[in-house]
């Protein structure tokens, strides 16, 4: 199961060291979940923890598979690769991202576990985290790496704790963060990124206002700590049903005036160029996407 075309707008993290938590995650309708080797895992436990990881990969699931892996420079990153790296993995995660350097290592050290578990070459998505200033400052850098890297992630708790900043209920102080992460992912060519997770789970209404907020900045999805958490992330980031209809009224709209040799309309009066158009395409597409989903058994 493969992220690319896929709609990626909930990404639900479970502790890789609980099987029951496991296993339900992998039940929810979360787009994707992430087994996590890292924070959520002590550091006595994170050697045991990658073979419970590793042997979740072959329960039912509708959803796609990730591993947040340790950090690049930690003792712990090359083992959990090692042990995680097989077939039903579809995706790393990986934190604290920070230089193009450590980037390019993990990315060359999959290629060489593709290729020795015979997996599809450049098959494991790759998610650097970009949670610290000196990852942000050089984001640039990062991206233009060359690697198999399709979407990066916004990490606010470490990010904020790394810069003295007060994470606040309103997010305000996070827009130039999330705003240059946007950016800088388009212009590298990339998809859009995954936003922070929220970490208030008494504040669905905090929630949904971030949510909001990352995806009137540009974000395709977010993350999520909790369960109750998807439906509400979901919804946010699945185009509503009249954003549809007037996609598609515009998308039938400027394909008869293009055949009659316009490329500007008013609908509903409202003025119809060419980036109006591609926005409603955008939507589209997006729709279809999170409708090819796999219905629950």
């Amino acid at each position: 199961m493969a992220a690319e075309g896929k709609a990626l707008r909930s990404f639900l993290f479970a502790p890789g060291n609980h099987a029951r938590r496991v296993e339900k995650a992998l039940s929810l309708d979360a787009d994707a979940v992430i087994l996590d080797l890292e924070d959520a895992v002590a550091t006595a436990e994170k050697p045991a923890a990658r073979e419970a990881v590793a042997a979740s990969f072959a329960r039912k699931r509708r959803s796609l598979l990730y591993v947040r892996v340790n950090a690049v420079d930690t003792e712990f990153c090359y083992g959990d690769l090692l042990a995680v790296a097989r077939p039903g993995l579809d995706g790393i995660v990986l934190p604290k991202v920070e230089s193009a350097a450590g980037l390019a290592t993990i990315d060359w050290l999959l290629a060489q576990l593709e290729r020795e578990c015979g997996l599809a070459a450049g098959g494991i998505d790759l998610i650097p985290i970009i949670e610290t200033a000196s990852g942000l400052d050089r984001l640039g850098a990062i991206l233009g790496a060359g690697t198999r890297v399709r979407r990066v992630a916004f990490g606010a708790g470490d990010f904020t704790l790394d810069v003295n900043m007060v994470w606040s209920r309103s997010e305000a102080e996070l827009a130039p963060a999330r705003a240059l992460i946007v950016t800088a992912s388009r212009a590298a060519g990339i998809e859009a990124p995954l936003d922070t997770v929220w970490v208030d789970l008494t504040d669905p209404d905090g929630l949904e206002a971030s949510s909001r907020t990352a995806l009137g900045l540009g974000f395709q999805g977010k993350m999520c700590i909790h369960p109750d958490q998807i439906p509400i992330v979901n919804r946010v980031f699945t185009p509503s049903d009249e954003e549809v209809a007037f996609a598609e009224r515009v998308a039938a709209a400027f394909t008869k005036a293009e055949a009659e040799g316009s490329a500007a309309i008013q609908l509903d009066g409202k003025f119809i160029d060419y980036p109006i158009v591609y926005r409603a395409q955008r939507v589209l597409t997006r729709i279809a996407a999170i409708r090819a989903r796999p219905l629950p058994e």
